[in-house]
């Protein structure tokens, strides 16, 4: 089963979209996990074990590991190693944005998709499929490409009006209409878009049919899911692989970690 069928296989055998954002802060989690030998597995264990029922995936930002070095990428790979083993249909993603010239992204698809064994990752768009190719060769992974970034300043590049076909769209229609129509031969593309811009949202749906889409950017960035999921939703009701982080890992106790992810979960359903 390559990526794109475990991802729709699990948002539809468990009729959930929530995508659990693990992106462990130390200086967030409770005190008890910074004294910790390796808080940040520790901390993303337990929030694996107490909300993988409300998750049709769950993506790991490697920031947070990457900033303590070697220790760091140590717990990233326990925390990989231990979602694989114990929750094997949920399809794990890495939020690492890579994009390099060909050579250097065969580096980057062997760590990431053959050490680390992730099910997909973030991919920068800019410079082109010629460079992706690595990424976008691997049949059985996911490439999630950057179209409508969730960040205040994205639309200082991404509304640039850009000519095409005799008229003009801004670029982050181009990145969708090249991903759909000449990237995405293998199947094995999904795209990222923004819960804080719901009408580009709606614009990018139209664009790509029912390829499923990655939307970042609910609750503190200011996206709301009821907006999200009446933009995003596919021709299946389905499509939409809304992150929710710190909303759901800073609730407090393991028990009220798991409500906040069932909440949301309810809540994502609640609209469809």
């Amino acid at each position: 089963m390559n990526a794109k069928d475990k991802i729709e296989n699990r948002m539809t055998s468990t009729q959930t979209m929530l995508c659990i954002g693990l992106d462990p802060d130390i200086s967030l989690m409770p005190q008890k996990f910074g004294k910790s030998r390796k808080p940040l597995f520790t901390f993303c264990r337990l929030v694996i074990d107490t909300t993988y029922e409300s998750a049709a995936a769950f993506k790991i930002n490697t920031a947070f590991f990457e900033k303590y070095g070697t220790d760091g990428i140590g717990e990233l790979k326990q925390t990989c190693d231990y979602l694989r083993k114990k929750f094997p249909t949920i399809p794990l993603l890495l939020d690492a944005k890579r994009a390099d010239i060909r050579s250097t992204n065969l580096g980057y698809v062997s760590f990431v998709y053959d050490y680390l064994n992730a099910d997909g990752v973030t991919l920068h768009p800019y410079l082109g499929s010629e460079a992706l190719k690595p990424f976008l060769d691997r049949k059985d992974k996911a490439a999630i490409i950057l179209c409508r970034t969730s960040n205040q300043g994205s639309g200082e590049f991404q509304d640039l009006r850009v000519k095409s076909k005799g008229k003009t769209f801004p670029l982050y229609e181009i990145v969708a209409q090249t991903v759909v129509s000449k990237w995405n031969r293998n199947g094995n593309c999904l795209l990222v878009v923004g819960a804080t811009y719901p009408s580009e949202l709606k614009k990018v749906r139209s664009i790509v049919g029912d390829m499923t889409l990655l939307v970042p950017g609910i609750g503190a960035q200011g996206g709301e899911i009821k907006k999200v999921v009446r933009a995003g939703l596919n021709s299946k009701k389905s499509g939409l692989l809304i992150n929710i982080g710190r909303a759901i890992l800073y609730k407090g106790s393991a028990e009220e970690i798991g409500l906040a992810a069932r909440q949301c979960r309810a809540e994502i359903n609640l609209y469809v």
